[in-house]
């Protein structure tokens, strides 16, 4: 999906540069020219990045900045005409995450951005929970932990190791051998039969009806899948 960016400042020329380009590199650019309108804006819409000047009519950069950390985190960099250190210092106690002073290179301004941007995505991707649900069968792979129908299954670590693998690849059918290499490790002494003993222990524990099982089947010959 295209990055959403809101521009705001009160010198349209600049604007107009700015989106220009960032639209060039695919992105969606909405254009604020004062404090309020800007903070209209951000409250009514989802932006990945906002570039915030500080010198605004209606109410100042560091203002709607402080009032857009009310209720949002999305990445601001504040842009400044003066070079003053403190004006750099307040935009970032403010909340802000970078600064550019005017004037400024539109390619180290995209860069800035692009790298803003792809930092933000992976922390909100490390803090996204880690739970898989199929059917009244979920997984925390962060607590390492199974439910059935919002009751929690105890399962010993193979176990887990055994569903998380299966239910993360849904209807890939993994051999024995395979199963015992990846779960066990290559260098474990047991044999095949030990994937077959802790498949029927999670079946009892997960399955309804183990002979019948829903999630976890066996593929005659070959081995095992998680059904989907």
């Amino acid at each position: 999906m295209a990055k959403k960016v809101l521009v705001v400042d009160d010198e349209k020329l600049i604007v107009k540069g700015i989106r220009f380009s960032l639209e060039q590199d695919g992105m969606e650019v909405d254009c604020a020219y004062d404090g309020q309108e800007a903070l209209d804006y951000a409250t009514n819409n989802q932006y990945d990045i906002i570039l915030l000047d500080i010198m605004l009519p209606k109410m100042n950069g560091f203002e709607v900045c402080q009032h857009i950390r009310e209720f949002s985190d999305v990445p601001i960099i504040m842009l400044t005409a003066k070079g003053d250190d403190m004006d750099k210092i307040l935009g970032l106690e403010y909340g802000a995450d970078d600064y550019m002073t005017k004037p400024f290179n539109i390619l180290e301004l995209k860069a800035r951005i692009k790298a803003i941007i792809r930092r933000s995505s992976s922390k909100e991707a490390q803090e996204q929970p880690k739970v898989y649900s199929f059917d009244g069968l979920s997984i925390d792979t962060d607590s390492r932990r199974a439910y059935i129908n919002n009751e929690e299954v105890n399962l010993t670590a193979k176990e887990f190791d055994l569903l998380e693998l299966l239910m993360l690849h849904p209807n890939k059918v993994y051999g024995r051998e395979e199963l015992l290499n990846i779960v066990w490790g290559y260098d474990y002494p047991g044999d095949v039969r030990t994937v077959d003993v802790h498949i029927r222990r999670l079946r009892e524990k997960i399955e309804d009806t183990p002979s019948n099982p829903k999630y976890i089947h066996t593929k005659w010959g070959v081995g095992y899948f998680f059904k989907k």
